[in-house]
């Protein structure tokens, strides 16, 4: 079943620690978590970075309450997140499907972060 409804804000946070231990264990695995003839090509990222202008764009967007982030692959079949607007019904904002729409406007998609590897940023708590 569908959700309809938005996470709870305050259900989003966690302690440090609990980063740490996730990021890390997600260092240790992602590589054997895929098939072989996917190791060892960078397939999945160990973070993307966006610059914050884009995301208030996103966030600015008319009846925005959250984000949502789907994972996609590009040509190179290098794993990237795609970020989209989502509504207080838990819908992505995106234009009509239906041919009596006449918005052509296009929907504020946000991908093309900074991936790490290759570029990778200084480290932290959350990289080492």
């Amino acid at each position: 079943m569908p959700a309809t409804t938005l996470p709870n804000p305050s259900d989003h946070y966690i302690p440090l620690s609990t980063a740490v231990s996730m990021t890390s264990l997600y260092r240790s695995k992602r590589e054997s978590i895929l098939q072989p003839n996917y190791q060892d090509l960078d397939t999945l990222p160990l973070s993307e970075t966006f610059h914050k202008t884009a995301i208030d764009l996103l966030l600015n967007t008319n009846g925005c309450l959250g984000l949502r982030i789907y994972y996609g692959m590009d040509v190179h079949e290098k794993v990237h997140a795609i970020l989209v607007a989502v509504d207080g019904n838990n819908r992505d904002i995106l234009p009509a499907n239906d041919s009596l729409s006449t918005d052509n406007e296009e929907p504020i998609i946000i991908e093309v972060g900074q991936r790490c590897p290759p570029s990778c940023p200084p480290s932290s708590d959350l990289n080492t």
